[in-house]
């Protein structure tokens, strides 16, 4: 099984310094908008979830998914204190399946990827439960992380059906923009093609 991060530690990088290197309503606003469904995969202490909750609006939705019930307790927490009780929801997933129902427009890895004991069928997940024209962000840390690791990544995205939408530039960070390589009507045509 791959090494999570225990919740003991999370306040080494999720603390009032962290918005300074990486500040989550900047980093997703060109993905997250108003009335979206979106997911938080990894979600730790909520360091993305409060971020995006503030993007998605009072008509929109963020699922905070992580393994560890401890990490969803300090998102529980920080919901609360925030006042996102209508925003956030919070979901205990199974290392082996993110056990998620519906579609999302925008789902985010970050920096939490490498720690997916099955790559292959984690991208899978993410793909089946990724809306059309929705968007998957991938963040990895380079000091986890080599460019050959990430690589190997991307291409079993590819695999799964995802393209390269974009690269956007992270602090410290490896990351891409995952879309899916066929839009809502290409999916139609290949759907009546293939009856």
């Amino acid at each position: 099984m791959a090494h999570l991060c225990p919740h003991q530690h999370v306040w080494t990088f999720d603390n009032f310094l962290r918005p300074l290197l990486h500040n989550p309503e900047k980093l997703f606003s060109p993905y997250v908008k108003p009335g979206m469904r979106v997911m938080d995969v990894g979600c730790g202490a909520g360091f993305a979830v409060l971020g995006m909750a503030k993007l998605v609006g009072e008509t929109g939705k963020v699922i905070a998914v992580d393994v560890q019930p401890e990490m969803l307790a300090k998102v529980e927490r920080r919901k609360l204190k925030a006042g996102f009780q209508n925003r956030i929801e919070t979901h205990l997933s199974r290392t082996d399946a993110l056990q998620v129902s519906g579609s999302f427009d925008f789902v985010n890895a970050f920096y939490m990827a490498h720690e997916v004991p099955d790559t292959d069928h984690f991208l899978h997940e993410i793909y089946e439960c990724l809306a059309p024209d929705g968007s998957f962000l991938i963040v990895e840390p380079k000091f986890h992380v080599s460019k050959n690791r990430f690589h190997a990544m991307l291409m079993a995205a590819k695999k799964v059906g995802f393209k390269e939408a974009s690269h956007p530039q992270i602090l410290f960070s490896r990351a891409v923009v995952l879309s899916k390589r066929f839009k809502r009507k290409d999916e139609k045509l290949i759907n009546s093609i293939s009856k």
